[in-house]
């Protein structure tokens, strides 16, 4: 491991080590997506290429990486993290998936360093998901990670999509449409947390005009579909429970009490409606790419 800057710190203020359970649960439950989604981005590099998973969490998408380079013969694949909880825990997966053809090593570090173009080496393929909207000057984060890219290697970041829904619409408990409402009070928690962040930057347009006006070239965008569908299995029934949990956290007072009460009740296993009594719950979203070329 390279130490490159201050353990465990984020922006956000976030307790991303306590989050690793639940972390683990989508990433097993988007293994699907991130193979395809890893398959298409390593097709066209480079024999031996090196690749940086920037802001790796769990591994999810690191061992979909590391699978993906060692079926075309091995590679290098880094790891880059604030948080060495999760460092740990991503490089353990990674290096299992890699099956000893790809070499796997990690950076701690801020990601938001000016000069975290120094610390990590020339990539041919960038991934960041869900990281770059943590930190204070996203486009200025972008335009450091394509920095980083050797010439024709690529940055792809995995950030909005359709947002993952696990609940009917009609519970037949309180008003239809619970878990929308949720999801809407949940960006107001979202805007909170970017405005809490110490120097945040607004950044008013698209990830795909982030990546031009960081100088790449051939920007585009893809996605690959989350479809777990009803009835249910035990695993997405965990994460509809964990995910509603997570929700309620997040939104606090920002919904009303017969939601809240609604919400409770949906947890409480003792209650006749608990969620996890349920056979019609599923999971359904999309994991968005967007992507750049250095030229």
């Amino acid at each position: 491991m390279l130490n490159g800057g201050m353990a465990g710190h984020t922006h956000d203020h976030i307790d991303w080590a306590e989050r690793i359970p639940d972390l683990r649960q989508a990433d097993e439950l988007s293994k699907a997506a991130f193979a395809q989604i890893a398959a298409r981005l390593t097709a066209t590099l480079p024999e031996k290429a090196t690749v940086i998973d920037v802001g790796s969490g769990t591994g999810g998408m690191s061992a979909a990486l590391a699978a993906a380079l060692s079926s075309r013969g091995g590679g290098t694949l880094l790891l880059v993290d604030a948080v060495p909880e999760l460092l740990e825990v991503a490089a353990e997966t990674a290096e299992q998936a890699g099956e000893k053809r790809v070499e796997v090593s990690t950076v701690r570090t801020d990601l938001a360093r000016d000069d975290l173009v120094t610390l990590l080496p020339s990539a041919n393929l960038i991934w960041a998901a869900s990281v770059v909207h943590h930190l204070p000057d996203q486009q200025a984060a972008v335009t450091r990670l394509a920095q980083v890219l050797a010439p024709e290697g690529t940055l792809a970041l995995a950030e909005g999509g359709l947002e993952i829904e696990t609940l009917p619409w009609d519970l037949g408990i309180g008003e239809p449409g619970f878990e929308r409402r949720l999801l809407a009070a949940r960006d107001g928690w979202f805007r909170e947390m970017r405005g809490g962040i110490d120097g945040a930057v607004s950044m008013p347009y698209g990830w795909t005009t982030a990546l031009s006006r960081a100088g790449l070239a051939a920007v585009g965008s893809f996605s690959r579909l989350i479809d777990h569908p009803a009835p249910t299995t035990e695993v997405v029934r965990a994460f509809a429970l964990n995910r509603l949990t997570r929700l309620l956290d997040h939104v606090g007072d920002r919904i009303a009490d017969d939601d809240r009460k609604v919400a409770h009740r949906l947890l409480d296993p003792s209650d006749s409606q608990y969620l996890g009594r349920r056979d019609d719950l599923y999971v359904l979203g999309t994991r968005t790419v967007h992507f750049g070329l250095r030229r």
